[in-house]
């Protein structure tokens, strides 16, 4: 097991053991074991899946940030952090929508704008994957009644 600190500008969404950790990386995704080699990172927007020793898996999304894994200790400086409980699955589709419609109207030729708005819609699919996933984790089994 190693520690898991995850920080956003407003606090620390969460410190504690992990057996493992799935994160988000340009062209994929790197898994943090214990005893890992040392390692610094850019975190794109997406999924972080943290497990536990004898737990479900557990998911939280992010809109990005860099990671440092040293001493046993994996570090996670994120823009934004959301455990998949908190995120309120019509408002993240709303916002999906909404950063579409401004995807669509954003000058091409703005290398800048075209950058922020992708980062921005990839943010918002990311919460909407992880709050599904959340939600179909927790349906009730309708096929044991």
């Amino acid at each position: 097991m190693f520690t898991l600190k995850i920080v956003t500008p407003e606090k620390v969404v969460l410190e504690e053991a992990v057996l493992w950790v799935t994160l988000p990386i340009e062209g994929g995704e790197v898994t943090v074991l214990p005893n890992h080699i040392p390692y610094i990172g850019a975190v794109k927007p997406g999924e972080i899946v943290i497990g536990h020793e004898g737990e479900e898996e557990r998911s939280l999304a992010t809109s990005g940030g860099f990671v440092e894994f040293h001493g046993g200790v994996l570090t996670m400086l994120a823009d934004t952090a959301e455990h998949a409980e908190s995120i309120h699955l019509e408002r993240a589709q709303a916002a999906r929508d909404r950063a579409e419609m401004l995807k669509s109207q954003v000058n091409t030729e703005d290398a800048e704008a075209v950058a922020r708005t992708a980062r921005l819609l990839e943010k918002e699919m990311a919460r909407i994957k992880v709050a599904t996933k959340h939600r179909t984790r927790n349906l009730p089994n309708i096929s044991s009644r």
